[in-house]
């Protein structure tokens, strides 16, 4: 789609006329929503019973692996407009961005004018203006550096492609002092005489701006080592990582699952607390970098390392804790055989954020030397199996009799410790 309007050559077009190529935001948009309404629909007819072939009713084994197969088809589909989605949405949020600082920048303009009725306009306003708009340059080119990554948001942006909540609190907190770094830069290049470029120099002394160089310290500390500890647990399968389609500014609240996060909630709050105390007092004092008080820093730390203990506890392997032969109502009892469904319990089979179609359908079972893909029972608004303590999965010809190790590998890639089952003929 043109900046006009109009769809690109070539663009795929909805019934209703509206572009859905996936090569521009709005056509990304429209052809994501149009897999999701149509996988759907899908769903749901397989989960009423409808659409499956009359030749397969003699066999619901059967049927049931024709109608995973379809979703699984679907599904890839849906995940690859979500893909396409994802890129626009990353390419489009540069301007997003630039208009979020530009804005305040204005604000900061109208903020210091209004005040200044009356008061008269001061250095301490032009310099703080003055670094706004140099802070806003900078921003501004790094949003065209990583112009295909989110712009400004591309730094804040972690591996697994969400918003890193530590990231944007030590981001906060650079933007800050080198604003008020950048005031005291300012003023001293227009200070009219030595006196008042000595004065600005002690208010860069280290026991007044102690205090908050060591609040810097902390959110970047938190920030590398959180990092660190994510990765390190990710390596070892200790923590399942699935990627996102595209970051949200809900990830600085929410787990990946998108549940709320009571640690991530805690830290963001604090640090936007005394961050904001930091501004005040450099409105206040524009001549010299803010003094926070000692008690401030040391609640920072405290929400740091609460943070961080989080990181190092949350989530954990995926285990199997026992294996059945899956038995209908009316059954005899009966040893496991070959072509017998099974029923795996245990939990962590569906790693968070892998709840999407295109991930379930990733879950593999390998009983013996036999990869088993997990199929896809559809019910009304999502899918019995597989699901996050309980896996079905048939046990195919080809597993030898005898005793074998069943072994769960999720859609993150994580492998479950082996549970043994005898086979039968």
């Amino acid at each position: 789609m043109t900046g006009t309007g109009e769809p690109v050559e070539g663009a795929e077009r909805a019934d209703g006329g509206e572009c859905r190529c996936g090569r521009c935001p709005h056509g990304a948009r429209v052809g994501h929503r149009q897999a999701v309404a149509a996988f759907v629909a899908l769903r749901e007819d397989f989960a009423a019973g409808r659409g499956v072939p009359s030749g397969l009713a003699h066999s619901a084994g059967a049927a049931r692996q024709w109608v995973s197969d379809e979703l699984t088809l679907s599904a890839r589909e849906l995940a690859k407009r979500g893909a396409d989605e994802g890129v626009a949405w990353l390419t489009a949020v540069r301007w997003r961005t630039l208009l979020v600082i530009w804005g305040a920048v204005v604000a900061l303009l109208v903020g210091q004018a209004l005040t200044a009725i009356g008061a008269g306009w001061t250095a301490g306003r032009t310099a703080g203006l003055i670094a706004a708009v140099v802070l806003a340059l900078g921003l501004t080119l790094a949003a065209w550096w990583h112009r295909a990554h989110g712009g400004a948001l591309a730094p804040l942006i972690g591996e697994d492609g969400r918003l890193s909540t530590s990231r944007t609190v030590a981001a906060g907190w650079a933007a800050a002092v080198l604003y008020a770094v950048l005031m005291v830069v300012v003023q001293l290049a227009t200070a009219p005489g030595a006196r008042e470029r000595r004065g600005l120099l002690q208010g860069l002394e280290l026991d007044r701006s102690a205090a908050l160089l060591a609040a810097l310290a902390v959110g970047c500390a938190v920030a590398v080592l959180a990092y660190g500890v994510v990765a390190a647990r990710v390596r070892s399968g200790r923590l399942q990582k699935v990627p996102a389609e595209r970051p949200r500014a809900s990830d600085l609240l929410a787990d990946d699952a998108g549940r709320g996060s009571f640690m991530d909630v805690q830290y963001v709050l604090v640090n936007a607390a005394v961050l904001a105390c930091a501004l005040v007092r450099l409105a206040g004092r524009p001549g010299q970098l803010p003094q926070l008080p000692w008690g401030l820093v040391v609640l920072l730390a405290l929400s740091g390392v609460t943070y961080l203990a989080a990181k190092t506890v949350s989530g954990g392997r995926p285990v199997i804790l026992s294996v059945v032969r899956s038995r209908e109502l009316g059954d005899l009892a009966a040893p496991v055989r070959t072509g017998d469904d099974i029923e795996i319990r245990g939990a962590g089979f569906v790693p968070p954020g892998a709840t999407t179609p295109d991930r379930l359908a990733r879950t593999v079972v390998r009983i013996g030397a036999v990869h088993v893909p997990v199929p896809l029972v559809p019910v009304a608004g999502g899918f019995a199996n597989p699901t996050d303590g309980v896996l079905t999965v048939p046990v195919p010809v080809d597993v030898e009799p005898g005793r074998v190790m069943v072994r769960v590998v999720t859609a993150a890639g994580v492998e479950t410790n082996g549970y043994p089952i005898d086979v039968q003929d």
